[in-house]
């Protein structure tokens, strides 16, 4: 497939120390300094860093007062992680639940609008979502991304996952819930994926990891959730950890899917970045909501 790119133009290079710095291999400083020495097809440094920096005003596809969902906010006891979490839920309006429930896990910044946004679409789509605030200890998301990763990085890592596991269990009791539990998440949240797929056994029904790296070799043993896997070509820190992570699946017998977007970017799927790639977006979001109706509503004779 061809992946359509509004910022076609931006180097390779661009998005790669983009992708180190997000991810805390570089700094600000070293990542400033390096696309200074870029100048192509007439765009300044500036206007790289501007393409490839979150626009969340372009995020939202969903309105949040859209009549078609409710959303609020709730909090849930963790006594394994920080002691409490809150998170954004969304369920549907036209229909009497319980639903199909999905937990929705952000990247490594905290709870930020792309993120509600996705829940939001899964609402619309039918599922009960809830979208944890890993940040919630430290007062939430701060409304800027950098800010938003130093954070994160100063919390306990630990924590941060007993906080998932206990969000999960969480919403696959809530009355709202129908008793099938499915997690969806990109970047460190699509690592979340492959960690609660791992500890949470036949706890989760369905997982949906995009570009995420997989739980720590010893715990994969626990898996049994059916996953379905979205990669993007050009993100080579994740891929190069593919091979192995798919010899263990097959290993186990794992009924898995993988779907490698050809040409796409790390994080392809945020729609609030020039790493954006429409078409490979909208056919991964149709891919995973497809996913959760057959293996989450198949109760219901979906």
């Amino acid at each position: 497939m061809t992946t359509t790119n509004q910022h076609s133009q931006i180097p390779q290079q661009a998005f790669d120390w983009y992708d180190d710095y997000a991810h805390g291999r570089i700094d600000r400083r070293t990542f400033l300094s390096r696309m200074s020495s870029l100048a192509v097809a007439g765009l300044t440094s500036s206007a790289l860093l501007s393409a490839l920096t979150p626009d969340y005003a372009k995020a939202e596809q969903v309105s949040f007062n859209d009549p078609a969902i409710h959303a609020s906010y709730a909090t849930f006891p963790s006594p394994n992680g920080h002691g409490e979490g809150r998170g954004y839920r969304v369920v549907p309006t036209g229909s009497d639940g319980p639903f199909p429930a999905v937990l929705v896990i952000h990247e490594n910044r905290g709870l930020n609008p792309y993120i509600k946004d996705v829940a939001r679409r899964l609402a619309k789509a039918g599922f009960h979502a809830f979208a944890p605030d890993a940040l919630h200890p430290v007062g939430g998301y701060p409304g800027n991304d950098d800010k938003g990763r130093a954070l994160q990085r100063e919390l306990d890592r630990e924590k941060i996952e007993q906080d998932f596991v206990a969000a999960a269990h969480w919403l696959k009791k809530h009355s709202d819930s129908q008793g099938t539990l499915g997690a969806v998440g990109f970047c460190f949240g699509g690592y979340m994926v492959n960690y609660l797929a791992a500890v949470l056994g036949d706890e989760l029904d369905a997982g949906v990891p995009f570009y995420g790296t997989p739980a720590a070799p010893e715990l994969r043993k626990g898996i049994r959730a059916p996953l379905q896997i979205h990669l993007a070509e050009k993100d080579a820190r994740v891929n190069a950890t593919w091979n192995d992570y798919e010899q263990d699946l097959q290993r186990l017998g794992i009924d898995y899917q993988m779907h490698m977007y050809a040409g796409a970017q790390h994080g392809f799927h945020n729609d609030s970045t020039g790493r954006y790639a429409p078409a490979d977006a909208e056919l991964a979001w149709q891919r995973t909501v497809n996913f959760f109706v057959t293996r989450l509503t198949k109760n219901k004779g979906a």
